[in-house]
């Protein structure tokens, strides 16, 4: 797609993928190969199965004659293990072979999936089988999601370049997802999606199988006791990697405002909003205009190399306030759809140049492990958000609160920029500024 950046051979020689498990003559070929091609199947495929879930959930317990809160149980039975153990699984992935682990999470929600379909098909379905189905999925989360961080330098020596080509196809699915989810239920039943979503799970095993990685050599422990002394100490070190990157952990204590106060409320309120104002024909459109706006921003992630990776990211995030303004200043259809694919387009960028500068500037031997801190850090307060927007709203009026979250959007950028570690980061594979 694209030629190798200039210093990009170096950066894969002397930063943290020169951990990667390939030859210097394979590894130096940009974005685009045969393995980094089954990465790319494997998450689009895993991403379009994880985007139907939430239809075939509600379609199947309303149907049952559960609520909205059953569904939102169903859910969070997923959501609080995945971000309860993701911590333990970087540290499991930074001492076995991260190929092996997200094989066997796939293959691990092949079954529960499965076993979820067959409830369906035999109308026996009980609230708390599928949370407990739920629950294991999350901790097979877990387990898969610190793997991909180092798997991923190891197959494109354009780091930024396959980060941005990834979230494109996870874009994408997005799109895809819901509106196959809805086919499927309305021509077969939720059994039918569940069933489908197996299918997505074992095809993204199947790429992980046939990716020419050798495993890195297992750590072999002689006791228990020594095992669990060792993985504390694994822990401890990771946790002391984290906090000594100024950058790293500056950046997930204003995501933390971030979720509370910005996209916690915003998602639930603007769909609260929209529907009721406009119907579901209209949040359908501004869903689908946002993820175009995200496609959008991993196409321009493609193009553009900035030198201070982080501060244009973090320039990009100011375009997230036009999506709940909209909102809350009571637009039309026409200018939240638009709203919503700049406000896509914004936090994609950000997120492939946040996901590309922890890839390229932490050492690979703890590469998992913060990245597990990351993802726990970034969803830790997601949940909290989502809980005080109905409050919020009942007290202020939903309008008013989506316009505090506009506001409060542009004040993230602000911290984030106030920040000189944040913003005078360096990406990994610059040259040198001239004497």
């Amino acid at each position: 797609m694209t030629a190798r950046e200039p210093g990009a051979g170096a950066a894969a020689r002397s930063g943290p993928r020169a951990a990667g498990e390939r030859g210097p003559g394979e590894r130096d070929r940009g974005v685009w190969s045969r393995d980094f091609g089954l990465l790319f199947v494997a998450r689009a495929v895993a991403r379009l199965g994880d985007t139907m879930l939430p239809v075939a959930l509600a379609a199947g317990l309303l149907e049952r004659g559960y609520g909205a809160g059953a569904v939102g149980l169903a859910m969070a039975a997923s959501t609080a293990a995945f971000a309860g153990l993701v911590v333990f699984g970087g540290v499991i992935a930074d001492r076995f072979s991260t190929r092996r682990l997200m094989i066997g999470a796939d293959l691990t929600r092949v079954c529960t999936q499965s076993l979820a379909a067959g409830l369906f098909f035999a109308g026996h379905v009980v609230l708390w089988e599928l949370c407990v189905i739920g629950f294991v999925n999350g901790v097979a989360a877990a387990v898969f999601q610190p793997g991909v961080a180092s798997t991923l330098p190891r197959l494109a020596a354009d780091v930024q370049g396959a980060n941005a080509a990834i979230r494109i196809a996870e874009s994408a699915a997005q799109l895809a997802g819901p509106a196959f989810a809805g086919l499927l239920v309305g021509f077969a039943s939720p059994g039918g999606v569940f069933a489908a979503h197996a299918g997505t799970y074992a095809v993204s095993a199947l790429c992980l199988l046939l990716l020419r990685l050798r495993p890195l050599p297992p750590v072999t422990l002689v006791a228990t006791g020594r095992a669990l002394r060792d993985f504390r100490a694994d822990l401890v070190r990771g946790w002391r990697e984290f906090r000594s990157r100024t950058w790293l952990w500056a950046v997930i204590a204003i995501w933390c405002l971030y979720m509370i106060a910005v996209n916690g409320p915003v998602v639930p309120l603007v769909a609260t909003e929209v529907v009721q104002h406009h119907g579901a024909r209209a949040y359908g459109l501004v869903n689908s205009a946002l993820g175009a706006g995200t496609v959008i921003g991993g196409l321009l992630a493609l193009r553009l190399r900035p030198r201070r990776m982080l501060r244009a990211g973090a320039l990009s995030l100011c375009l997230y306030f036009t999506f709940p303004g909209a909102v809350g200043l009571g637009l039309g259809v026409p200018a939240m759809s638009a709203g919503a694919a700049l406000a896509g387009a914004g936090m994609s960028f950000w997120g492939v140049m946040w996901a590309t500068s922890v890839l390229t500037q932490v050492p690979p031997e703890t590469l998992n492990r913060i990245h597990a801190y990351d993802v726990a850090g970034s969803l830790a307060m997601m949940p909290v958000g989502q809980a005080l927007a109905g409050p919020a709203a009942v007290l202020l009026g939903a309008d008013r609160v989506l316009l505090v979250a506009a506001v409060i959007s542009l004040a993230v950028v602000a911290l984030l920029l106030a920040v000189p570690a944040i913003r005078d980061l360096v990406r990994a594979d610059a040259s040198p500024a001239p004497s």
